[in-house]
């Protein structure tokens, strides 16, 4: 698995270098100090408006002790520190609804998080109910005949809702410990995305009352705060619970991270570190903050 240090690299060659450089002027509230920074933060793709509030709390604490402590401590209080997600659902299969754009790794990051939870000892089904597609499940076939995982594939065209209903279905017969949904990800209006999450929902609910148990986003880390836009359309159609950032490796904007946290109270539960089968790691906000720093 790529390390942190290696996956931020990108962002953190806008950041480390520039705070290094600064601190002294921080440490006194200089206001040319402050105003580069400011500037470095909203480059990494942080929201201004937080960017503010740091800076306004930087200027306060000017001169009380090790600057660069401080600025890490105030990241890391942007990000609450979360505890190993749970997979297991005690009497029946977790299940978790997976959207996000065409584009985004969605597909991918579907079959990776299969991967990792049979990697936990426990039992994952896949489901291809992106339909919509040619290749949607294809490519999802594809990544559970590599990884030996069990999926349930859609044909294109076919009924996504029906597709969810049906591996639902397989999952409880087979006791399977975790349903994992890819969803079709077009979005060329609102309002037929919206009209085929809610069914698809309600299809699952059918099959088993209570699920889908998560409604998980994959967000296209390079794309930076336009994937914040993408999240927030989403939870207007379905009651989002969880992020999962891919592409982590190839972003000069990871500071977005911090802004779908503060604005749309969404925790980031793995984050793609690599392009390996084994480069999706649960989310550490310690690990994120030193290596978005470089400290």
């Amino acid at each position: 698995m790529k390390s942190w240090l290696t996956a931020l690299a990108r962002t953190r060659d806008k950041i480390a270098g520039g705070l290094a450089r600064l601190i002294p002027g921080l440490a006194k509230a200089d206001p040319v100090a402050l105003e580069e920074w400011e500037k470095l933060l909203i480059q990494a793709d942080i929201a201004p408006r937080l960017v503010e509030e740091w800076i306004a709390r930087l200027k306060r604490k000017a001169g009380s002790g090790d600057m660069t402590h401080l600025i890490e401590a105030m990241l890391l209080a942007a990000l609450p520190e979360q505890a190993p997600y749970q997979w297991s659902l005690p009497g029946s299969p977790k299940v978790i609804l997976i959207t996000g754009v065409n584009g985004s790794g969605k597909t991918t990051t579907t079959a990776k998080l299969g991967h990792l939870v049979k990697r936990q000892g426990l039992s994952p089904l896949l489901a291809a109910a992106d339909t919509f597609r040619a290749a949607g499940s294809h490519q999802l076939k594809l990544w559970a005949d590599r990884l030996k995982l069990d999926v349930v594939v859609g044909a294109h065209g076919a009924d996504s809702a029906a597709v969810a209903f049906d591996s639902v279905k397989a999952a409880v017969a087979r006791k399977a410990d975790v349903v994992l949904i890819d969803t079709a990800g077009r979005m060329h209006t609102k309002q037929p995305l919206m009209d085929e999450l809610q069914k698809v929902q309600r299809s699952i609910g059918k099959a088993l009352p209570g699920a889908p148990h998560e409604n998980w986003i994959v967000l296209d880390a390079t794309l930076g705060n336009n994937a914040v836009i993408q999240a927030r359309m989403f939870k207007e159609c379905v009651d989002l619970s969880g992020v999962v950032v891919a592409k982590l490796d190839g972003s000069s904007k990871a500071g977005f991270v911090f802004t779908l946290r503060k604005e749309l109270g969404l925790p980031v539960h793995f984050v793609g570190l690599g392009e390996g089968e084994d480069d999706l790691a649960p989310f550490d906000s310690k690990e994120f903050v030193k290596s978005f720093l470089g400290v």
